[in-house]
């Protein structure tokens, strides 16, 4: 169930703030968690037991880090001193939660790559005899990239002394499933949300502007990521392309993906708010940055701050001489590429990011680049970041590699492409999608974020939002295209 779908705007959607603000405040997350767990469960329910696996075992983890009995102990819980040294029984607790996310994490992600790999090695070794059979495949259970990392971030921060273990397990369950960011983030880390969890204040202006939130995500969903989508998808599945709709299929696929997944978070948040809870900015024009650093920092912030706080840093970040912090980098961007998912094109994706990165930082703040005007730094930015999203795009490395051979002019186009571009052009050039791509250009580079144009909502804006959730549901009733990209990962 996605959010912009008619079951959940106009069934679930609804139902769901009902039985919410009929129940009393001690029964709020116990009923949220009862929902999540529907929410979640609508695709498979069997998905529901690994989620819960999780919950309990992060839970019981929490509490033995806390120095607490599991059951019947009264004794209130503190934040441990940072500067305690760990008990024996607290690393323990620490690495089984750990290693069973990691475990259900690797298992449901990465089992069919490791297998399709494994048998592609020994076939080139000419051993088929030990190949393994493939019939068996295993189902990527939904949003498990994204509360994986959430749970563990509980019990990293409990194990830190950054937060305070929950004694009741529905509070926690609550915060671990809450189907706002299930399926696709934010990644809410425990700390963020730790004194809502036990205190948070219900108002009309957060109902309000969660509303604001949702409406304009749908807008950016429907009006735009999907026209958008639709030509990249013509355009990538096309057998033979010309360099110049290269670059348009591209570009729309970096629109698309943008609107499509700034949009999900824009409405996560909206729906949090409707909640009472307040979850961090994902997104801050992204396709404004004048270098890849500065991308990492405004584009999916919550997964980049998760990586460099859990990550980057125990790995020793950059305190230890440049050659370390480009290695520190290339590893992070290189787990952050194989997190989206288990192919070698999101491999090398992150890679070229790590590499990019690298390089930024052994290049300096004194380099010429950094001399030139901020649109030329902008523009050549957007260029680096198209290249790579043409591995996140592509459906494997062979069909990368083609696509931007023909984008740097490397491939020609064969006659059947030359044949065959006047009925390309008529699907691609039709003045929808040419209108749309324009104006996803024009409110990437010029409009401001959700998060800061809803601060205030004055009587023009209320107009507007009301005229753009009309026109999106409007549109929504005639669109067949509505994929979410990150609904698989």
């Amino acid at each position: 169930m996605v959010f912009s779908s008619h079951i959940f705007l106009f069934y679930f959607l609804p139902l769901a703030l009902f039985a919410y603000y009929l129940l009393p405040r001690r029964g709020k997350h116990l009923g949220l968690t009862v929902l999540s767990y529907a929410f979640y469960g609508w695709s498979n329910p069997l998905f529901v037991l690994i989620l819960l696996a999780s919950t309990v075992v992060d839970y019981f983890c929490g509490l033995i880090m806390a120095g607490r009995r599991p059951f019947f102990d009264p004794r209130p819980i503190q934040e441990l001193d940072p500067k305690d040294a760990r008990s024996r029984g607290q690393k323990i607790a620490l690495a089984v939660s750990i290693l069973t996310n990691l475990s259900l994490l690797g298992f449901f992600k990465y089992f069919n790559f490791t297998v399709e790999n494994y048998d592609l090695l020994l076939g080139w070794l000419g051993l088929h005899g030990l190949q393994l059979d493939t019939a068996l495949r295993i189902t990527l259970p939904l949003g498990i990239s994204f509360y994986t990392f959430q749970s563990m971030s509980y019990s990293i921060d409990v194990y830190r002394g950054q937060a305070k273990a929950l004694r009741n397990f529905i509070d926690f369950a609550c915060y671990v499933s809450m189907f706002p960011q299930l399926v696709a983030g934010p990644i809410i880390r425990f700390r963020e949300v730790a004194d809502q969890l036990l205190h948070r204040a219900h108002t009309m202006e957060k109902f309000a502007r969660g509303v604001a939130f949702i409406s304009l995500g749908l807008a950016k969903k429907i009006l735009l990521a999907n026209p958008c989508g639709k030509v990249a998808d013509t355009i990538f599945d096309a057998a033979t392309i010309t360099t110049v709709q290269a670059w348009y299929g591209a570009a729309a696929y970096a629109f698309q993906i943008y609107f499509d997944f700034s949009a999900y978070s824009d409405m996560a948040i909206g729906l949090g708010l409707m909640l009472g809870f307040v979850f961090p900015k994902n997104f801050d024009s992204p396709y404004l940055s004048k270098s890849i650093t500065e991308f990492w920092r405004r584009w999916h912030i919550s997964l980049s701050t998760w990586l460099r706080d859990y990550l980057y840093i125990p790995l020793g970040g950059n305190r230890k001489g440049p050659r370390r912090t480009a290695i520190n980098l290339a590893l992070v961007m290189l787990l952050g590429g194989l997190w989206h998912g288990a192919a070698w094109t999101f491999v090398i994706w992150g890679a070229l990011h790590g590499l990019l990165l690298g390089l930024e930082r052994i290049r300096g703040k004194a380099s010429f680049y950094n001399r030139l005007p901020g649109g030329i730094q902008i523009a050549f930015t957007f260029v680096l970041i198209l290249i790579t999203w043409v591995f996140f795009r592509s459906a494997d490395l062979p069909s990368a590699l083609t696509y931007l051979g023909t984008m740097f002019g490397l491939v020609q186009a064969g006659p059947e492409a030359v044949a065959g571009a006047g009925l390309l052009n008529g699907l691609i050039y039709q003045p929808y999608y040419l209108g749309t791509f324009l104006l996803a250009a024009v409110v990437t580079w010029s409009c401001p974020q959700t998060w800061d144009w809803t601060r205030t909502i004055t009587p023009a804006k209320a107009w507007a939002i009301v005229a753009l959730l009309l026109l999106s549901v409007a549109v929504l009733a005639t669109q067949a295209y509505n994929p979410f990209i990150y609904f698989i990962f």
